[in-house]
């Protein structure tokens, strides 16, 4: 692939993994946060928002330290025969999805917590059993919320700086991804090709941002 291309395509590949994976662990745990009341809950949610207020290079030191050989991580890693995680994709796939994690659970939170619990008393009375009830009920419901967050998820991964240089550094083609290579060319004093990236990154979030805006104005229709 052309180097000039490496950068952009593995950050669109780790955004795209990344974001499938919150969704997939994000939603069971939005779903929990929306309806429990367990004392728990204060303390899940707030591990859960920490990557709002906690500075990313923090978040990726103590990463770094978890996942390297003498942290339980790197420890674990290695007894599954995966090796260490630090410095590899795999290890940018973990950072990320710990990093962007607030920005997937709390709109699929917020928007479970919206249905209310209407909608699936009526579902319960018909018949719907509790999975049939989350299915056909609550996730078609929460479908706005969803779109919020797949497009902050995805959004989020490709600009994330601090965290990913900590942990994946700075490897062409393996874990160099756009924002650490717009650095990495103005280190270097290459600000045509910075400020191309740049420009193609500020563009991007404008899209993104527009559409998000969008399919929120868009009138909600009633079956």
């Amino acid at each position: 692939m052309n180097p000039a291309y490496q950068s952009v395509f593995l950050t669109l590949k780790l955004a795209g993994v990344v974001t499938v994976c919150l969704l997939l662990l994000g939603t069971p745990l939005a779903w929990w946060l929306a309806r429990t009341r367990s004392r728990l809950k204060p303390v899940v949610g707030a591990l859960v928002a920490l990557p709002l207020v906690l500075p990313p290079t923090v978040l990726g030191f103590y990463l770094l330290l978890l996942l390297g050989p003498n942290g339980w991580g790197g420890q674990f890693t290695q007894w599954l025969g995966i090796g260490r995680l630090p410095f590899t994709f795999a290890g940018l796939v973990v950072a990320s999805v710990l990093c962007s994690m607030p920005f997937v659970v709390q709109p699929i939170q917020n928007a479970f917590e919206a249905i209310g619990t209407r909608p699936l008393e009526v579902a319960a009375t018909l018949g719907a059993g509790p999975w049939d009830r989350f299915v056909s009920v609550s996730l078609p419901l929460a479908a706005p919320g969803f779109m919020s967050a797949i497009v902050l998820g995805f959004a989020h991964t490709m600009g994330e700086f601090g965290l990913v240089l900590m942990v994946g550094g700075n490897i062409p083609g393996a874990t160099r991804v756009l924002s650490v290579d717009i650095y990495d060319q103005v280190e270097t004093l290459n600000y045509a090709r910075a400020h191309w990236l740049s420009a193609g990154m500020v563009l991007f979030s404008f899209v993104v941002l527009f559409l998000l805006h969008r399919f929120k104005a868009r009138p909600v229709v009633n079956p």
